[in-house]
């Protein structure tokens, strides 16, 4: 059994037997919903099968500290959540979460997926997204809302900013100012700006404490990384006037 399949199991909060009977739960539905979750792929390395991999990892770190929340509807909604993922640029970015919900759910109504947990899933699907701006309001919807958000931060994270930007024409920096100093920030123009109108807000948007613990010391290396590049990024030079003699 993997690590990520140990929930674990506080005495007197989850009782033994229901304990052994989500482990089987999720050593059953994990493949099926890999496998749901890789037809629908698209070719967004920022959003592929090793996106829903690590949400589900920083998930299953945040479910040790909430033994209540169903891990199964966790699982499932970490798997599906980009199941309709269109371009951050895109004119209906903001209801893709909802459409990736309805699509989960039919899908996973044509497995024999609990019924029960299906309207637990679309929720928290529905209320992953930042651009869908919408509040989660179960344990497990702010559970798959952090662990989404954490993917977004650390060093994973910071390759995927880069990767993003490149595909939205994005230009690295500023050529003089970096860190905006004496500019306004721009991140659709300039990746690194991104670091600051969105990541860093990240912690304080947490859903669960222990995200939030998770989410600051991977801002850390966001920052750290900014502050370097800053320092090694050589101002553009302008360019010789060919016609001076």
């Amino acid at each position: 059994m993997t690590m990520e399949l140990r929930v674990i199991c506080h005495t007197g909060a989850f009782p033994f037997h229901d304990f052994l009977t989500m482990q089987f739960l999720l050593t059953q539905w994990q493949p099926r919903l890999l496998a749901l979750a890789s037809s629908g792929l698209g070719d967004d390395s920022a959003h592929d099968i090793n996106h829903l991999q690590r949400v589900w990892r920083n998930a299953s770190i945040l479910l040790q500290d909430y033994p209540q929340a169903d891990a199964l509807v966790v699982m499932a909604a970490c798997y599906l959540h980009d199941l309709v993922n269109l371009p951050k640029n895109h004119a209906e970015r903001h209801l893709a979460s909802r459409q990736a919900a309805a699509l989960a759910c039919r899908r996973l109504a044509e497995l024999g997926f609990p019924e029960e947990k299906l309207a637990a899933v679309a929720h928290a699907i529905e209320t992953h997204s930042f651009s869908a701006n919408l509040t989660p309001t179960t344990i497990e919807a702010q559970i798959v809302q952090d662990a989404d958000r954490i993917d977004a931060l650390g060093a994973v994270g910071l390759a995927r900013m880069f990767y993003t930007a490149a595909r939205m024409d994005s230009a690295l920096a500023h050529g003089s100012d970096p860190l905006a100093l004496h500019r306004p920030l721009d991140d659709k123009a300039y990746s690194l700006d991104h670091i600051v109108t969105k990541l860093d807000k990240l912690p304080g948007k947490m859903q669960t404490p222990a995200g939030r613990v998770l989410a600051e010391q991977r801002l850390r290396i966001l920052l750290d990384f900014r502050a370097t590049f800053a320092e090694e990024w050589a101002p553009a030079q302008p360019a010789p006037d060919v016609n001076e003699q």
